[in-house]
C-alpha cells in the first residue's frame, strides 16, 4: 500500500499520468477501483491516466455518472471509464455490457465499484480518495495479486 498527499488538481494528476505512461509502456489491460467521496478527485485522476496513455487532448476526459460508461481510444488501447454509482443491482451490469468492456488491450477504472465488487470481481489496483483535515486530497494505493503489485511497484511514488 502506498499513500499520497495532493494539494491542487496537477499533483492527483501526476501519479496518474505516470501510471497511465507505464501501461502504455508494457501494453498492460488492467482494472482501477476507484472509491471516495464526491469531489475527492477521482475523475480529476482519471484525467491524469488519460494524459499519460496519450489518449488526443480533442477528448474531454468527464465523469460518466448519467452516461455510465466513456470510453476513450489510446493507441492500439482503450481507457473504459465506469461509473456505477446510479446502478442499483449487480443484474444492471450485464445489461450496460461491462463484460464486453474488459479484457484485453483496456484499461478499466470504475468510480464507485462496489456493485461491481459484490459479484466478486477483482481489481488489479484500488485508489482510495479522501480529503485530509487540511482539505488535501489523501490517495491511498491498494493492489491485488501481482498484476496490482507490479503496476504500484513500477509507479514509484
Amino acid at each position: 500500500m502506498k499513500e499520497i498527499i495532493s494539494q491542487s488538481p496537477e499533483q492527483t494528476q501526476e501519479p496518474a499520468r505516470r501510471l497511465g505512461h507505464y501501461i502504455r509502456e508494457q501494453h498492460l489491460s488492467c482494472a482501477m477501483a476507484l472509491t471516495g467521496d464526491l469531489g475527492c478527485g477521482k475523475t480529476c485522476f482519471v484525467q491524469g491516466l488519460a494524459g499519460g496513455l496519450e489518449i488526443e487532448e480533442g477528448y474531454y476526459i468527464t465523469s460518466p455518472t448519467f452516461t455510465i460508461m466513456n470510453e476513450y481510444p489510446a493507441g492500439k488501447m482503450r481507457l473504459c471509464h465506469l461509473d456505477l454509482y446510479r446502478l442499483s443491482d449487480p443484474d444492471e451490469l450485464e445489461y450496460i455490457g461491462i463484460e464486453d468492456q474488459m479484457g484485453q488491450n483496456s484499461v478499466t477504472v470504475v468510480e464507485w465499484p462496489d456493485l461491481l465488487i459484490e459479484t466478486g470481481f477483482i481489481f488489479d489496483l484500488y485508489i482510495h480518495f479522501e480529503f485530509d483535515a487540511d482539505f488535501n486530497r489523501k490517495i491511498t494505493f491498494s493492489p491485488s495479486g501481482q498484476a496490482g503489485t507490479n503496476l504500484l511497484s513500477n509507479l514509484s511514488l
